[in-house]
Formats: C-alpha cells, structure tokens, sequence
C-alpha cells in the first residue's frame, strides 16, 4: 500500500474507483472540483492505492469552513473514506498518518470532524483511538454551533470537531 497525492488527470478515474468500491457516488464533478481546489493550494487530497487499485482518501483543508479549526489556523483532515472491501486493514490509518506528517509541517494540531449517527461509528472510535479530543465547542450544525435546547435533522451537517496535539 502506497499513499500518494491526487493528480488532476486522476479526477474522472477517482469517480469511476468511489462509486464501484463504496456502493454509491459521489456528486457529479465532485472530485474535479477538489482538484481544482488543490490546484489553488486550499487542500491536498491523498490516495491509499495498492498498486494502482483505488482504496481510499481523504482531503487535508488547510484553512477549513469550521470557525474553531479556521480562526486558530489548523487544519482540517476531511472526507476519509476506504472502500469496503478493505476496511479494518489499516488503510484509514496510513492515510491519517500522511496526513499528520504534513500537517505537523505547518501546525501542531490537527482537526477532525465526524457525524454523529451510526454510519461515524467506526471513524468516532479510531479518531478517538488515535488521540484527537473534542475541541470543547460542542456540536454544531453546518459549521454553526447548536445552543441549548435546539433542533435540528441528523444528517452528515451535524457533527463534533475534535483536536489532537502532533509532536
């Protein structure tokens, strides 16, 4: 297993790889879009291959949407996502591991973010596991904090952030 950053010429394969190894797709576009982004320097998206065989990703957002992350200028690891097929094999892992290396170049905290439903379950515990912690500012909805007493859907916009300390 190999991790390597996106290529721009990789957008339409990385469509094609998602859709088949997670059993849904992305949005149209999605991943030109983030190449795009990459290319203006806001993110790196990293790829888990074995050979080249897709096995995941996720996108490093180097001034995110989430005011706790973006007013203290640390970054953002997004989107993490392995194919099913190799789950519990340690590809998150190795992903998030190139992920902290480079952020540990530029900051010496990283965020992370997950929903809060059954589907987070498994990024909830190896988040945790790995040493990030709530940043203290509760949940939030869409980048807003929730105050007390409030509503609100259940759905990927809701989530806790959380914070870890890179040596």
């Amino acid at each position: 297993m190999r991790i390597r950053p996106a290529n721009p010429e990789d957008a339409d394969w990385l469509d094609d790889c998602f859709a088949v190894g997670m059993g849904w797709p992305k949005p149209a576009g999605h991943f030109q879009r983030v190449l795009e982004q990459q290319a203006a320097g806001r993110l790196l998206l990293l790829l888990a291959l074995d050979g080249d065989a897709y096995l995941g990703h996720c996108k490093l957002v180097w001034s995110p949407g989430y005011p706790g992350f973006h007013e203290r200028g640390i970054p953002e690891i997004q989107d993490l996502n392995v194919i099913r097929s190799r789950r519990r094999q340690g590809v998150a892992s190795r992903l998030l591991d190139a992920a902290e290396a480079r952020i540990v170049k530029q900051s010496r905290l990283a965020g992370i973010g997950f929903g809060l439903y059954a589907d987070y379950g498994a990024a909830q515990r190896l988040y945790i596991l790995r040493g990030y912690v709530p940043d203290g500012h509760g949940l939030h909805y869409a980048n807003e904090p929730l105050p007390p007493g409030a509503k609100c859907t259940v759905d990927d916009n809701l989530a806790l952030y959380l914070v870890k300390q890179l040596r």
